[in-house]
């Protein structure tokens, strides 16, 4: 459970140093990847101990592909609530074919 939490609080930090800055456009390039990469620090700080803790528990697989379905959850509410988009069915259809790779990783017979 820790490792989802990390993961959870490092994608949120990622997210906002990847796209955050495309609110503010005028803003000069060099700026905003500076800032990026100070934010992108403590997504680091989160997303390392993740994967340290979950390497326990889980293969790296298992925590790449739980990776990109919270980096899909967390990016999805982002770019409603602060890039103001809109959700569309075809992404919803994208993220169901990801939901069958998290089965395929996870649940399969041996």
């Amino acid at each position: 459970m820790l490792t989802i939490i990390l993961l959870f609080a490092a994608n949120i930090f990622m997210t906002f140093a990847w796209y955050a800055h495309l609110r503010h456009k005028d803003t000069a390039l060099w700026k905003v990847i500076l800032l990026s990469w100070g934010i992108a620090f403590f997504e680091y700080c989160l997303q390392v101990p993740a994967n340290r803790i979950g390497s326990n528990i889980f293969t790296t697989a298992q925590l790449k592909i739980m990776q990109e379905v919270i980096t899909l959850v967390v990016f999805a509410g982002f770019s409603v609530l602060y890039l103001k988009e809109e959700l569309r069915w075809n992404y919803a259809a994208a993220f169901l074919c990801i939901c069958g790779a998290v089965y395929f990783m996870f649940f399969q017979k041996h």
